[in-house]
C-alpha cells in the first residue's frame, strides 16, 4: 500500500512539473546566444542618448561592442563582415535602464512565498541584492518588450536596506545576467514628520516623528564605526561597516530616500560630513524647494512615476506630470524610476514622454532614462547612449519608443546578443489574431 501512494505521488509530481515547464516556455524568452557574426543597421534614425539625433545613420557592432556609429558610405570594414539589416523609416535607441526596482526580488505582493523579504534589520549595507535576483520573473518580457534592458535591484525594507546590483535582462541565472555586481548603497532617511488620524476633524493631521532622533543618533553612530574601522585595516571583519568604508573610498554611490526639503537637507549634510560626496537623491516634489542646495551640492534626483495625481487639494494638477521639466529648466540632472504596482513598470519610457509633453525636450527626456541613470551607477562609460567602444545594447522601434501609441520594438540587442522579444501578451495576440483572421 505504501509502495502505491509513493508511486502515485511521483507520477503526480513529475506530471506537474511537464505541465510548469510547459508554462515556462510560453511565459519566458529563450535566453539569447552570444554575437556570433558583426551586425550593422542601416537606414535608421539613431537617438545616441547623449542628445544627438543621427539621421539615417548606420550602427555597428562586434563582439558585444558598438565598432561603427556613422554614414554606411563612410564604414571602413577594416576586415570585418558585417550582416547589413536594413532598417530605413525606423528609430534606434539605446536599451532603458529602470532605476530602484524590487523586480527580480519581489514577485507577487500577496503572497509571500514569492517575495524575498527574509533578511531581518534596519541596516544592512552589507546585503547585496544580486545573489537573489530571479531571471524567471514574469514582469522581464513585458519589460523588455518595451526597451527597458537594465534594471538597478534593490531590497525595498530598512533604513539601509542594501547594495544594489545592475542587471541585464538576459541570462539564465543571475551570475549571467549581473553587469555590475555592487552599484549603490541606498538609505532611507527617517520622516521627521509623521501622520496620523484626527478624529475630531474626520482627516489625517500631521505631528514630529519621535523616532526621527533616535534614527539619525543610530546613522550617525554606525556611520562614525565604519569611519574608525577603515582606519583600522588590521580589525577583525565586520561585514556591515567594511561595506559602509566603499561610501568612503568612492566605490559606491550612496542614494538617499528623502523628499521634505528639511530632510534633504539634513540627509545630505550628514552624508557629506562623512566625507561622501557621490549621492543621489530620490525624491518628489520638495525637492523643488531646495533646487539651489541641490545644485550647490551637484545633486542629480531620481523622481517618481510623471503618472501621478497631486496628493493635495493645494497641488496643481501637473505637479508629477511636469516635475522633471521643472528640475530640468533648474539645472538638475533628473533620472526617472517606478513606485507602485510592478506590473507598471512597463511604463518608463512612457514617464519619459510624457515630460515631453509638459515642455521638456525629447532628447533630454530620454537621457532621463538612458544617460543620466548610467551616470548614478557609474556605467556611462559602458551603457546609457550608443557611442564607439560601448557596449552594443540598444533596440530598433517602428516609432517614437517614448511614445505608446507608437512605440513597437522589431529588435533589440544586450550586449550584441539578439534577444527574443515576445513575451505572453505577444504570444496571445499572435494567437488570437489567428482565431479570428486579423491581420497586424
Amino acid at each position: 500500500m505504501k509502495n502505491k501512494t509513493f508511486y502515485t505521488i511521483l507520477t503526480m509530481i513529475l506530471i506537474l512539473s511537464s505541465l510548469l515547464e510547459g508554462l515556462d516556455a510560453q511565459i519566458l524568452p529563450m535566453v539569447a546566444k552570444e554575437q556570433e557574426t558583426p551586425i550593422l543597421l542601416v537606414g535608421g534614425t539613431v537617438h545616441t542618448g547623449d542628445g544627438r539625433v543621427l539621421e539615417d545613420t548606420a550602427v555597428g557592432f562586434d563582439k558585444g561592442t558598438i565598432t561603427f556609429l556613422g554614414k554606411a558610405s563612410d564604414l571602413d570594414a577594416n576586415g570585418i563582415d558585417y550582416k547589413i539589416i536594413d532598417i530605413t523609416g525606423q528609430q534606434v535607441y539605446p536599451g532603458f535602464i529602470l532605476l530602484n526596482s524590487i523586480i527580480g526580488i519581489n514577485e507577487i505582493s500577496g503572497v509571500p512565498h514569492t517575495n524575498d523579504t527574509l533578511e531581518e534589520g534596519d541596516y544592512l549595507p552589507n546585503l547585496q541584492t544580486v545573489y537573489a535576483f530571479d531571471m524567471t520573473s514574469t514582469f522581464l518580457p513585458p519589460l523588455r518588450f518595451n526597451g527597458v534592458l537594465y534594471i538597478e535591484s534593490i531590497r525595498s525594507r530598512g533604513v539601509i536596506p542594501g547594495t544594489s546590483s545592475v542587471m541585464s535582462l538576459d541570462g539564465w541565472n543571475w551570475e549571467e545576467a549581473v553587469f555590475k555586481r555592487a552599484a549603490a548603497i541606498h538609505l532611507d532617511w527617517p520622516s521627521a514628520l509623521s501622520s496620523y488620524y484626527d478624529a475630531e476633524t474626520n482627516s489625517r493631521m500631521l505631528r514630529p516623528n519621535t523616532s526621527y532622533e533616535k534614527i539619525t543618533g543610530e546613522l550617525e553612530k554606525l556611520f562614525s564605526d565604519a569611519k574608525q574601522y577603515e582606519q583600522m585595516p588590521t580589525a577583525q571583519t565586520n561585514l556591515k561597516l567594511e561595506a559602509l568604508t566603499d561610501l568612503f573610498q568612492k566605490e559606491r554611490v550612496l542614494v538617499i530616500h528623502a523628499n521634505e526639503p528639511k530632510e534633504i537637507i539634513e540627509s545630505i549634510t550628514f552624508a557629506k560630513s562623512f566625507g561622501i560626496d557621490q549621492i543621489s537623491l530620490v525624491a518628489s516634489e520638495g525637492s523643488l524647494e531646495v533646487v539651489d542646495f541641490l545644485k550647490e551640492n551637484q545633486i542629480p534626483v531620481i523622481v517618481p512615476p510623471t503618472y501621478n495625481l497631486p496628493r493635495n487639494d493645494d497641488m496643481d494638477y501637473d505637479a508629477f506630470y511636469g516635475l522633471p521639466t521643472q528640475l530640468q529648466r533648474m539645472g538638475i540632472e533628473v533620472s526617472m524610476y517606478h513606485v507602485g504596482s510592478l506590473s507598471n513598470s512597463i511604463n518608463l519610457p512612457f514617464y519619459a514622454g510624457t515630460s515631453v509633453a509638459f515642455g521638456m525636450n525629447k532628447e533630454e527626456a530620454l537621457k532621463t532614462i538612458t544617460l543620466h541613470p548610467a551616470k548614478i551607477l557609474g556605467i556611462d562609460d559602458k551603457l546609457g547612449s550608443i557611442a564607439v567602444g560601448k557596449v552594443a545594447s540598444l533596440f530598433v522601434s517602428k516609432g517614437d519608443a517614448l511614445d505608446i501609441q507608437t512605440n513597437a520594438l522589431t529588435l533589440a540587442f544586450i550586449g550584441g546578443k539578439q534577444i527574443d522579444l515576445e513575451g505572453p501578451q505577444q504570444l496571445d495576440y499572435k494567437r488570437y489574431s489567428a482565431k479570428f483572421d486579423q491581420n497586424e
